[in-house]
């Protein structure tokens, strides 16, 4: 410092601090980085071990901020679905720590934890689901929207079932023996088989199928 004004004396020291700093944030950066890397070495380890050993539950890979959230998550699942739901809230948190360890966001896994549930064998379904869904019979409740004129001997009836969401056609064979329906009727579909012809998806009644009336022997129906 000997022989430099004060002015040029302040001037290094700041230079001096600035290159601290510096120096403290890359370090900051790389011990961040560093970091990063581990948990991703760990959360691959992790689901490495899950699929070798084949463990029902994968919650115990995950650290506890991601234990709480997975369970936090499971509650609020739970409650969202309701009393109808066919898992448990410890099965949710299960499929949730299992989508985690496959790599997926807690977001992307309780929208497809809360898909799976909701389009389940069994489970009445939107009808604009209808077509995604990977099986060949679904259960759907709607309105009787139209009913055509069919001149095959072999189709009892045939017309178009809507709800809020998308309107499909259905055909109910003769040899099914199921009860007729009115147009305007709500009427609930279970296990309807799926069809396809010319890119679009109906549904069929089948001997196996059954219609149910929600709304027919009220009182106000007398």
């Amino acid at each position: 410092m000997f022989g430099q004004t004060l002015e040029a004396e302040e001037r290094l020291k700041a230079r001096e601090l600035e290159i601290k700093r510096t120096r403290r944030r890359i370090d900051d950066r790389q011990d961040s980085d560093r970091e990063a890397r581990t948990r991703q070495v760990v959360r691959k380890q992790a689901r490495t071990r899950h699929k070798q050993t084949q463990l029902v539950d994968a919650r115990e890979f995950l650290s506890q901020d991601e234990l709480a959230a997975v369970n936090q998550q499971a509650k609020r699942l739970c409650e969202r679905l309701g009393s109808s739901r066919r898992l448990s809230r410890a099965t949710i948190g299960r499929r949730l720590a299992e989508h985690l360890l496959a790599g997926r966001e807690l977001c992307e896994a309780v929208i497809q934890v809360a898909e799976e549930e909701q389009l389940a064998p069994g489970r009445i379904i939107p009808i604009e689901a209808v077509p995604e869904v990977k099986r060949g019979d679904v259960s759907i409740e709607g309105e009787i929207k139209t009913l055509f004129e069919s001149q095959h001997p072999k189709i009892s009836q045939v017309g178009l079932i809507g709800d809020a969401t998308a309107k499909i056609k259905f055909t109910s064979w003769r040899r099914s023996e199921q009860p007729t329906v009115r147009e305007g009727e709500r009427v609930r579909f279970r296990g309807v088989a799926k069809n396809w012809y010319r890119g679009r998806c109906s549904v069929a009644l089948t001997s196996t199928s059954r219609i149910v009336f929600p709304d027919r022997g009220r009182w106000w129906d007398a």
